[in-house]
């Protein structure tokens, strides 16, 4: 076993990708792990006593994040392949610093976890991709309502909590976020827990599974009500993380864009359905089962239904972005609205570049499509835009340069070895630094 280190190191180097479009993807992958799950299951390996073992871990910069901060918590962390394993037997501090907490949002997602475990933390307000204000005001008034004290002035969240007590919480949102942390303080909170309008995303349920595998006792997940006994000690186990929808969309979306058939090992359209049926009706054969998914894409794409974004089991904002990239060149005008964050199209001009045409007004964008796209210098403006470019790359004529891909390696196990593994033209390069 190995102290944990990223395989993939380019988020710390000034990279770049390109892309010369017009190849067709054809072939095989498997779908990497969640991100979305992996972060607040390292979260959840803080209230555990031995050693936590997580398979289909994915090389990600927000997994480096975490567990970086794990590691400063006091906790051992080692991985072989994508197998890691965590000890937080060893956990000797409750704080986060800034420069840690700056680096991903989600790293609120300690919260919970270190309240519980300590009974306080010390954290500083999260970062993350600019998406618009995403307030932790859920999390913050769900943690007093189980008995937390929090001082959020300054910047920075101080909390104290000499006992938890379970209640009924309801959410005025359908957070994950805030679910997830909760869920977390809840294990260490006496009595019992009902959390009302929760999230009911899959990484919800895998929470749930790797709880209750350590030990916990949960119910509900997956709907909108999570009930949490909590209390248990906790006990480390063995736990496989989902595969990522997400990623899983992306390349269902390249495949779109690109042409071609894809399988994709592993993915589970039952965590797709708002995205496929999309696909489907813009062109697409997609046919989903046990194995995984394929999809075929031949003719021109046509503009489907209105997509509007909405919380699980609606259309995902993560894919706003790869799917509006799909129908850059579709017959007749794609129309989104984005729902949950206002902030969201930041894409679109860098979209432009590449000769696409979208209008944008508020939170609704038109993609009106065109004959063809070409090559450009474009760059990441946040995770799944910058996914989003590598997508319509791959339709375009001529080649696309790429920049400021640390956001994509947040989310993506290089993502051009696998859309090269496809057919794609792609590679990763090292940027030439400005005079």
């Amino acid at each position: 076993m190995e102290e944990y280190e990223l395989e993939h190191t380019g988020y710390a180097r000034q990279e770049a990708v390109l892309v010369r479009g017009g190849n067709r993807l054809c072939g095989e992958l498997t779908v990497q792990g969640a991100k979305n799950s992996t972060l607040p299951l390292l979260a959840a390996a803080l209230l555990c006593e031995g050693e936590t073992v997580l398979h289909n871990c994915p090389a990600l910069s927000d997994v480096h994040t975490a567990v970086t901060i794990l590691r400063r918590l006091g906790c051992r962390c080692t991985h072989t392949g994508d197998t890691l394993t965590v000890c937080a037997d060893g956990m000797t501090r409750c704080d986060i610093p800034h420069s840690l907490m700056r680096e991903m949002r989600s790293s609120v997602i300690f919260l919970g976890a270190i309240l519980a475990r300590c009974g306080q933390a010390s954290l500083s307000s999260p970062g993350g991709c600019e998406l618009g204000p995403r307030p932790i005001d859920l999390h913050l008034s769900g943690l007093r309502m189980l008995g937390a004290e929090i001082d959020d002035t300054g910047g920075t969240l101080r909390c104290q909590a000499g006992k938890l007590t379970g209640r009924e919480i309801v959410l005025g949102f359908p957070s994950v976020g805030a679910t997830e942390n909760l869920m977390l303080a809840a294990c260490g909170a006496e009595g019992v827990t009902v959390l009302s309008n929760a999230a009911r995303e899959p990484e919800i349920e895998d929470l749930q599974g790797f709880l209750n595998t350590c030990g916990a006792e949960i119910t509900g997940a997956g709907t909108s009500t999570v009930v949490i006994r909590g209390g248990r000690p906790l006990h480390g186990g063995t736990y496989t993380i989902l595969p990522d929808r997400i990623a899983a969309a992306t390349y269902l979306c390249g495949a779109a864009s690109a042409g071609g058939e894809v399988f994709l090992r592993d993915a589970r359209e039952e965590h797709l359905s708002a995205v496929t049926a999309v696909l489907r009706e813009a062109g697409c054969d997609v046919t989903g089962g046990s194995a995984g998914i394929v999809c075929r894409r031949t003719g021109r794409l046509t503009a489907p239904r209105p997509i509007r974004t909405a919380p699980y089991p609606g259309f995902p904002t993560d894919a706003q972005a790869i799917l509006m990239a799909a129908l850059l060149r579709c017959r007749g005008a794609a129309v989104f609205e984005e729902n949950l964050f206002s902030s969201r199209y930041r894409h679109v001009d860098e979209l432009a570049r590449m000769g696409a045409d979208i209008r944008v007004s508020g939170r609704t964008a038109v993609v009106l499509g065109v004959e063809r796209l070409h090559g450009a210098a474009v760059r990441c403006t946040d995770l799944r835009g910058g996914a989003a470019l590598c997508a319509a790359a791959l339709a375009a004529e001529g080649e696309t340069s790429i920049s400021d891909i640390t956001h994509i390696d947040r989310g993506y196990q290089s993502i051009e070895d696998d859309l090269a593994a496809l057919g794609a033209d792609i590679r990763r390069v090292e940027e030439t630094a400005s005079p």
